[in-house]
């Protein structure tokens, strides 16, 4: 019996009326084992690739920015805007990079990132590290425990556009955190508790409470959020003398609201989002998580820096984005096609968004 065979028996055995969510599905040793091998091999990163890909997607981001603002017929500087969102939510998707490699082998890349991306944006890599790593936590994934993840498939049907709408007033929410709660909590104990707890990880998860950081990641902690604080307050400042003119910083905001968008919508489709809480086998982890490998092209603009691999990336977090398409070759060619790997594989972004709606809608009117 192969594997998919398997698969599918463990489905049914689950029962009627049992959420999809809730079945079990024990892990595949050889997936497991194919998946070590290949982490062997592809496990080291890239500097060149790093640093080439980073800048050169924040000079065109910025360049877009720059003509969206300065460019006069508004058809150009929409499609400068266009740029813009597509090229610096590529060099902002580097964040999620920054959580898994190892930073001996692209010495500096943090720091550079926080100073090209990070602050400027007022995304400091802080509110990710030490937040995402929990999403891998084999005992984490998919419960209430995990900061990134939502029953989306099993809530209600209302819940799937607010997810993707409230993405847009997070431009504003950053600036107001950075440049109101940061000096202020430093003045009150308890508003500082709320902070660090509610409003220091980019989380999806309302039940998630962050706990302070410790050691190194406490240092890198408190100068990105002081380079943050100073950077939201000076902005501010400079709108309101009128040396940064309102029509810029609002286009300024419009395009970070578009690169806060494109990641919500590839968030949305990052998993199957089926899981009803409780823990997971790392295969089941697999399965709820998304592959969207070639043919399909359009991945490449909205699941960027090897996000189109994630549930690849789910077996193997240690494996640089750049590694991820030659993984998945060598997998499907080991583990042949009969492979419960090839069930984590879809098509493109509108299949995926239509299965959600559907199991949303189902699971709405079922609750």
């Amino acid at each position: 019996m192969n594997e998919m065979a398997k698969l599918e028996r463990s489905e049914a055995q689950a029962g009627p009326g049992t959420a999809r969510g809730a079945v079990r599905v024990a892990d595949d040793k050889r997936l497991l084992r194919a998946a070590a091998d290949v982490t062997r091999d592809h496990n080291t990163a890239d500097a060149r690739i790093y640093w080439a890909d980073l800048l050169a997607s924040a000079a065109v981001g910025y360049a877009g920015l720059a003509g969206a603002i300065l460019l006069q017929p508004v058809g150009l500087a929409v499609v400068a805007a266009v740029v813009a969102v597509l090229a610096l939510y590529r060099a902002g998707s580097f964040i999620h990079e920054l959580t898994h490699i190892r930073h001996r082998e692209v010495p500096g890349f943090r720091f550079g990132w926080n100073l090209i991306v990070g602050i400027p944006l007022l995304v400091p890599s802080f509110l990710y590290e030490g937040v995402h790593t929990l999403h891998h936590a084999k005992t984490r994934y998919g419960t209430v425990e995990d900061p990134e993840y939502l029953p989306l498939a099993l809530m209600k049907p209302w819940t799937l556009p607010l997810f993707v709408v409230a993405s847009m007033l997070a431009p504003v929410a950053l600036l107001f955190r950075f440049a109101v709660l940061t000096p202020l909590s430093l003045l009150s104990p308890k508003l500082r508790t709320i902070v660090v707890e509610r409003f220091s990880g980019l989380q999806i998860n309302p039940l998630f409470r962050r706990r302070p950081a410790e050691g190194e990641l406490a240092r890198i902690w408190h100068w990105q959020e002081a380079a943050a604080s100073l950077w939201a307050i000076s902005l501010l400042a400079f709108v309101l003398s009128g040396i940064v003119p309102l029509r810029g910083f609002a286009i300024f905001l419009g395009i970070a609201a578009g690169v806060m968008l494109l990641n919500q919508i590839r968030t949305l489709v990052a998993h199957l989002w089926e899981n009803d809480g409780a823990a997971m086998s790392v295969t089941a982890q697999y399965l709820d998580s998304v592959n969207v490998p070639p043919p399909s092209t359009l991945p490449a603009l909205w699941a960027p820096v090897g996000l189109r691999y994630h549930g690849l990336h789910h077996l193997l977090p240690s494996v640089p984005y750049h590694a991820l398409g030659k993984a998945h070759r060598r997998l499907c060619a080991e583990l042949g096609a009969d492979s419960v790997y090839h069930a984590s594989s879809h098509r493109g972004l509108m299949p995926l968004v239509a299965r959600l709606a559907a199991s949303s809608w189902r699971g709405g009117r079922s609750s």
